[in-house]
């Protein structure tokens, strides 16, 4: 399980840096400043649970626990941040993403719950 955490932390990591750098670079010229600082949120937000991936591998949790942590936050993390770049960029796309808009509150949700199981597990560790 501590593979499979550290990995995904690596490849949201990864990916946080590579769209953030395209948002920076590639996006300044077509987004308007709200937009482009909605599009950093998203980065920000996907960084935040990247390296939270990678402590949960380091953490003395059950495999169940961290088996756990891993799925919601890898949903969260897609939910979330995946809409927030839909929603930022939708004037750019024939889609409109605001019509699953929906998805981005349920990813931070599953985000703030993937923080409250952490949060009981370090209580109830001794």
């Amino acid at each position: 399980m501590d593979k499979k955490l550290r990995i995904a932390g690596a490849i949201f990591g990864l990916t946080a840096v590579v769209i953030g750098a395209f948002g920076a670079h590639g996006l300044e010229k077509v987004l308007d400043t709200y937009a482009l600082s909605t599009f950093e949120t998203g980065v920000k937000y996907q960084m935040y649970h990247a390296l939270l991936l990678l402590l949960i591998s380091v953490f003395a949790l059950s495999e169940k626990s961290k088996r756990i942590l891993l799925i919601l936050t890898v949903i969260g993390i897609l939910f979330f941040s995946g809409s927030i770049y839909g929603l930022a960029t939708n004037d750019l796309t024939s889609f409109d993403i605001t019509k699953i808009a929906l998805i981005t509150p349920l990813g931070g949700t599953l985000l703030i719950v993937s923080w409250v199981i952490l949060l009981v597990q370090f209580i109830k560790s001794k």
